[in-house]
C-alpha cells in the first residue's frame, strides 16, 4: 500500500517513526515532511499529504501534529478526504468500517509510538463496510460538491 506521510513540528517524531514501521511492514511511503522538530505551519504539510490521497497517488494518509486535530482540520477540507482524528485503534477501526476514512490523524503530544502503531496498523487493516454506511459516505460526498 502507499501511504502519505507528513507532520509538523509537533508531530515529527511520531511521523519519523511511524513511517520507519511503515517501511518495514513493506508499504510504500511517501513523507510530505516536515524534516525537522524546527518549528513550522501544520497545514502546509496536512494538506500536501491529503492531496496524495485525494489524488489517488497514495492510498491512504497519516498526518501528526501536537494534537492530530489540526491537521484533521485542515485534511477534511481536500475534497474526497474523510480524516479521523485516532485515539485508540477502536476509533481507526470504526472510522473505516463506517465512514470510509481515507485519512488518519494522530497527536504527536499524547501517543506513544506503540499506540500510534496499533492505531495505524487497524486503520489500514480494516476495510469498508460499505451497505448503509456507503449511502451516509455518499451523502458526505454531496455536501462536498
Amino acid at each position: 500500500m502507499r501511504i502519505a506521510v507528513g507532520s509538523d513540528h509537533a508531530g515529527f517524531h511520531l511521523k519519523q517513526h511511524v513511517a520507519t514501521a511503515l517501511q518495514a511492514a513493506g508499504h510504500e511511503v511517501l513523507d510530505v515532511g516536515t524534516t525537522s522538530p524546527d518549528s513550522v505551519d501544520y497545514p502546509e504539510y496536512a494538506r500536501e499529504a491529503a492531496d496524495l490521497v485525494a489524488q489517488g497517488r497514495a492510498d491512504r494518509g497519516v498526518i501528526a501534529c501536537g494534537s492530530g486535530v489540526g491537521v484533521a482540520i485542515v485534511a477534511n477540507k481536500v475534497a474526497g478526504i474523510r480524516a479521523v482524528n485516532a485515539h485508540d485503534p477502536q476509533e481507526a477501526e470504526m472510522s473505516r468500517r463506517h465512514n470510509d476514512a481515507n485519512v488518519v490523524t494522530l497527536s504527536g503530544a499524547r501517543l506513544a509510538p506503540a499506540d500510534a502503531d496499533a492505531i495505524v496498523r487497524t486503520f489500514l487493516g480494516t476495510e469498508f463496510e460499505g451497505g448503509r454506511h456507503a449511502r451516509r459516505v455518499g451523502q458526505i460526498s454531496d455536501i462536498e460538491s
